[in-house]
């Protein structure tokens, strides 16, 4: 527009412009908090001259004030991509090494409530038993040390079995979550093709979109690829979970039955999409990755190596006390019994007190058998092994957390200075913005003032 009112024109468009300014100012302002939000920045256009001229005259006016162009939403890609990497990698690291904590806190050594303690204990009663063959009251407490090393054992084993229970309760709520995640996701993925569609303005289902695939690959640890309609697809161990609009459904395979216990068999997934069901054969990463490598080695692995432990040790002592004679000068029996499917867990003493062996001659009383049972043998250095090697899994455990948290936390800081919001700079916008809009609206007063003297005034005398 060209002319005297083509002024008002452009002030007209710079006030509509620091308006949408200052109410994306507020509007990041006012989601500083909200997980996922990613700032917004408007961006200016100017409005040339009419790209169609007329045919008998000629545009000679200035440029004709600002449009708002659009809102862009402050992202990057590959800062998304690389967080949700790093996330699923720090996930799987820290819930391994909770749990391997909390193993190695139900173990109490060293302390004076575990195996190593009530070992020791269980010897010095033999050698007790030694000095005074005779004693009664030295009888009774090599029974009552050896149920002590019973309880002890049984309680390490109650305390795997215990966490396993709770790390299949996991894996199942962690199932639940990924299909009700996924689900969303498909639901925004469409939310968003619509809204491409439509024209109308998709930053917020873009952050939905974001916020969803991190949370559903720091579970799975899988990957989300950008499709060019806008949305993500995710795989996870290799096998599509969200393709487009279409959600597949994620399930236990194998591992554990619908009640929580399990089946005897390692756990496995599988992923339903489109009436076609996968079977998963990448191992996972994620929280839900750290719960299935727990539950199909470490947790058996430490369980089979504590039963071994409690086996030796109960089929050394069980092979000395058969070999000599009781209080009565009968031949001794076996001094421990044990489920052979559940050693550690079902140990138990099965002889009386006169029943306990001492003497290697029937009718003496001499305590060499004692004496033998007194010393320390290879049970004592197995479980020291194996409580070492479980001490240094947790510090490994720890320190590989410790790095990745770290690296993480470095890649999200890079991310929060692209897409979280400033409030300094968001102020320093809003001022700017309303510094303009004042400007603007004094040129359409100015303008107003001319126009006022041009046709009230014009060629009035006083």
């Amino acid at each position: 527009m060209s002319g005297t009112l083509s002024s008002l024109q452009s002030a007209l468009s710079a006030l509509r412009y620091q308006r949408v300014a200052i109410d994306n100012a507020a509007s990041n302002v006012a989601n500083v908090g909200v997980e996922g939000y990613s700032r917004r920045r408007v961006t200016g256009e100017t409005i040339g001259a009419p790209s169609v001229p007329a045919m008998w005259s000629r545009y000679t006016g200035p440029d004709g004030g600002v449009k708002t162009a659009g809102v862009l939403r402050l992202s990057d890609s590959l800062l998304e991509s690389r967080s949700r990497t790093e996330n699923a990698k720090l996930s799987y690291l820290s819930t391994r090494a909770t749990v391997l904590a909390r193993v190695e806190s139900g173990v109490g050594e060293p302390g004076d409530s575990g195996v190593s303690a009530a070992l020791a204990d269980f010897r010095a009663t033999w050698d007790d038993l030694a000095n005074d063959p005779s004693s009664t009251a030295a009888r009774g407490q090599v029974i009552a040390s050896g149920a002590a090393v019973a309880d002890a054992f049984s309680a390490q084993a109650a305390n795997i079995t215990s966490e396993e229970a709770t790390q299949r309760l996991t894996v199942q709520g962690h199932v639940n979550d990924v299909n009700t995640i996924a689900a969303e996701l498909a639901d925004t993925n469409r939310a968003i093709n619509a809204g491409r569609l439509d024209g109308t303005d998709t930053s917020s289902l873009y952050d939905t979109r974001d916020l969803l695939a991190k949370k559903l690959t720091t579970i799975t640890g899988g990957t989300a690829t950008e499709r060019a309609d806008g949305g993500l697809d995710v795989s996870v161990g290799g096998v599509q979970l969200v393709d487009g609009m279409k959600a597949g459904t994620l399930a236990v395979a194998s591992g554990i039955n619908p009640d929580g216990s399990a089946d005897g068999s390692p756990v496995s997934y599988e992923i339903t999409l489109d009436a076609t069901t996968t079977p998963l054969t990448q191992d996972l990463s994620g929280s839900l990755g750290a719960s299935t490598e727990l539950l199909n080695v470490t947790l058996p692995g430490y369980a089979d190596d504590l039963a071994t432990v409690a086996k030796d040790f109960a089929d050394t002592v069980n092979a000395l006390h058969t070999s000599g004679f009781d209080q009565d000068g009968a031949a001794g029996l076996d001094f421990f019994t044990y489920d052979p499917t559940d050693p550690a867990g079902s140990l138990s003493v099965a002889v009386t007190e006169r029943q306990v062996v001492a003497s290697s001659t029937s009718g003496t009383l001499d305590g060499s058998i004692a004496d033998q049972l007194g010393a320390s043998g290879d049970a004592e250095r197995a479980y020291q092994q194996l409580v070492s090697g479980l001490g240094t899994q947790v510090s490994s455990a720890k320190r590989l957390t410790d790095t990745q948290q770290l690296l993480t936390t470095q890649v999200d800081t890079a991310k929060e200075q692209l897409s979280g919001v400033n409030l300094d700079e968001e102020m320093v916008d809003m001022v700017a913005a309303q510094r303009a809009y004042e400007a603007a609206a004094r040129v359409m007063s100015t303008v107003d003032d001319v126009l006022d003297t041009l046709i009230n005034r014009t060629g009035l005398v006083r």
